[in-house]
């Protein structure tokens, strides 16, 4: 059985971890990003990076096939009516299933039942394939910068939930 679950702890974090690494390990591939060069770029995170971020009032969620977690999303209220979607992954072996676009489908869903108006998202700007599908679902680009500790420039998209 295949579905949605909210990720609070333990087993879960640590797969989590893994499977943020594992999916953003691709794009540092592709990109040449190392630790040392883009050291907060997902591929590299900790368990204790991810604990931070809970803290802070991240709410983690997981895809499962059966009792098996093969992806992940972050979702993070900025104010009243924005909320922002962090570290969306999904395990490369399973991609092209429609897992990420659930996980994606989920947060919208779960942020606008909360009185959100749009959904906020940071992306690799150079990824022109994973910025056009964010495209393909809705959400429109809104700006780019380039922050200087970053080896590529950061592109901003948005959709609204209204």
């Amino acid at each position: 059985m295949k579905g949605i679950r909210i990720i609070e702890s333990g087993e879960t974090l640590d797969a989590s971890v893994e499977i943020i690494r594992r999916s953003f390990h691709t794009v540092a591939e592709e990109l040449n990003l190392t630790a040392e060069n883009a050291p907060t770029h997902p591929s590299f995170i900790t368990l204790d990076q991810l604990e931070e971020l809970r803290q802070r009032g991240l709410v983690f969620y997981g895809y499962f096939l059966d009792d098996r977690q093969v992806g992940f999303v972050a979702m993070e209220q900025a104010d009243d009516s924005l909320y922002y979607l962090e570290k969306l992954a999904v395990l490369p072996e399973c991609r092209h299933n429609g897992y990420g676009r659930e996980l994606v489908r989920f947060v919208l869903d779960t942020a606008a039942a909360k009185g959100a108006k749009r959904l906020s998202i940071g992306i690799i700007y150079e990824q022109t394939v994973l910025r056009d599908w964010y495209k393909e679902i809705g959400f429109r680009e809104t700006g780019t910068r380039k922050f200087e500790h970053l080896p590529f420039t950061v592109g901003f998209m948005e959709t609204d939930l209204a």
